[in-house]
């Protein structure tokens, strides 16, 4: 493992921005660089990583791997070598420090649960707050001996044999599903997983991919996933696809900055994690794509935005699931507007690493944008492009999204934005900044 380097940190001003032009190469998948780690380190053989997301959310996991027994090497900026342990995790001598990951310690809660190993796992402040039972349950249900704190981290794992079950999350949650099917490859019997509506399937392809057998059945937005164990991962190699959570900053600030003209490549194309890019495009988001290489499993695509005038609409609270992560940035789109965007359906988003529903709204706010909190929903009116007052202050309550969301929406505001930390932007995008300077974003820090 290598150290993670200096990134920026402290309160940061976006000033209102010239034409953004360019062309990125889409910053590695969030999700599959976690999954990449952990299935590589559940799997029998050598599994060769290249395009890994270097964040520090995903190095934690990297971490948690190897001290569980895994042997992990870093070769090359996003290229890695993990050797597996063939699914005889370690019980390690000192607690996992996931730090603010939660997909890495859900996900690795339900891997070393099958292993049958037993561990401690443990936190930052915001990780601590976010509530771990929606996991530990139904792996309780299969077996699995959890003590936790109030039902967040700290947490203890007990290891011991599991058995599989039939089991409906009452959210939808790709990290409930995974943590369950990860537990699965070492139980025994049958896993079954309804979900009433599909959330991003990344775990079961990959699983497929290392040569797992799983069976996924689709009943229009439902789907019901199963899975045999014990299982063993056979190693493979993995190409990360571009993350389209993290693309969506830069998709959003060329939309919203007149005379930009934007190109990614190669960002994940998955039905499941394509939601604010159809949203946009019902907006009248000037978006074009083009077909990219097969990456890991996924397709990808390569994406040309130009700056638009968008339409407020109301959001289908059934695409919430596909894309969850992107409200914050979607409600800087809302704000430019001309009209009322509603977006219903946000229960998911009390429980993110922040509360990202109220965070949201009081980002828009601090800037000048009307909006409505409901319980589970957000209605922002629009004041157009060139109509956004800005010069606000987001407090990011340590989460890495409404950080880059608040410095998003001052590059098309009259006054500049300024977020209260930037520290935890590295935990999912490490390259934001050195990415935004390239497209001619000024993004300086306060003092």
């Amino acid at each position: 493992m290598t150290p993670n380097s200096s990134r920026p940190s402290g309160a940061m001003r976006a000033k209102p921005a010239p034409a953004l032009t360019g062309t990125l190469k889409a910053p590695g998948d969030k999700s599959i660089s976690h999954r990449a780690f952990i299935l590589g380190a559940l799997a029998d053989g050598v599994t060769e990583v290249t395009g890994l997301l270097e964040s520090d959310d995903v190095i934690n996991s990297g971490r948690a791997a190897s001290a569980l027994g895994a042997g992990v090497e870093h070769r090359a900026p996003g290229r890695w070598r993990i050797t597996g342990t063939g699914g005889r995790f370690h019980t390690p001598a000192d607690p996992l420090d996931f730090g603010n990951a939660g997909t890495g310690v859900r996900l690795m809660m339900g891997a070393v649960a099958g292993s049958g190993a037993s561990a401690d796992f443990i936190g930052d402040a915001s990780l601590s707050s976010r509530p771990m039972r929606r996991v530990t349950d139904p792996l309780g249900e299969m077996g699995a001996v959890f003590t936790t704190t109030d039902g967040r981290l700290p947490a203890h794992l007990e290891g011991g044999p599991l058995t599989g079950i039939h089991y409906t999350p009452p959210i939808a949650s790709a990290q409930v599903k995974s943590a369950i099917l990860l537990a699965a490859l070492g139980a025994q019997g049958t896993t079954v997983v309804h979900e009433p509506q599909i959330t991003r399937d990344h775990t079961e392809t990959m699983l497929k991919a290392f040569g797992v057998a799983i069976e996924v059945e689709r009943d229009g937005a439902a789907a019901t996933v199963r899975l045999t164990g014990p299982q063993t991962l056979t190693a493979c190699p993995v190409d990360v696809p571009g993350d389209p959570s993290s693309s969506a900053f830069a998709i959003v600030a060329a939309l919203i900055v007149p005379g930009s003209d934007l190109t990614l490549e190669g960002v994940m194309d998955n039905p499941a994690r394509t939601g604010l890019i159809e949203t946009l495009q019902e907006m009248g988001a000037d978006i074009t794509l083009t077909p990219g290489p097969v990456m890991a499993g996924e397709k990808t695509m390569h994406l040309r935005v130009r700056h638009s005038q968008l339409t407020g609409i109301t959001v289908p609270a059934e695409r919430a699931a596909s894309m969850i992560d992107e409200y914050p940035v979607l409600c800087v789109a809302a704000a430019y507007a001309t009209g009322i965007t509603h977006m219903p359906g946000l229960e998911e988003l009390r429980a993110k690493e922040s509360d990202r529903l109220a965070g949201s709204a009081a980002l828009l706010r601090a800037n000048g944008v009307p909006v409505e909190e409901g319980e589970d929903s957000l209605t922002v009116t629009g004041l157009g492009i060139g109509g956004v007052p800005g010069g606000g202050e987001t407090l990011t309550h340590h989460d890495h999204r409404l950080a880059m969301s608040g410095l998003v929406i001052g590059l098309g505001a009259n006054t500049a934005s300024s977020v209260d930390d930037v520290a935890m932007i590295a935990t999912s995008y490490p390259d934001f900044f050195a990415h935004f300077a390239t497209l001619g974003a000024t993004l300086e820090a306060i003092t």
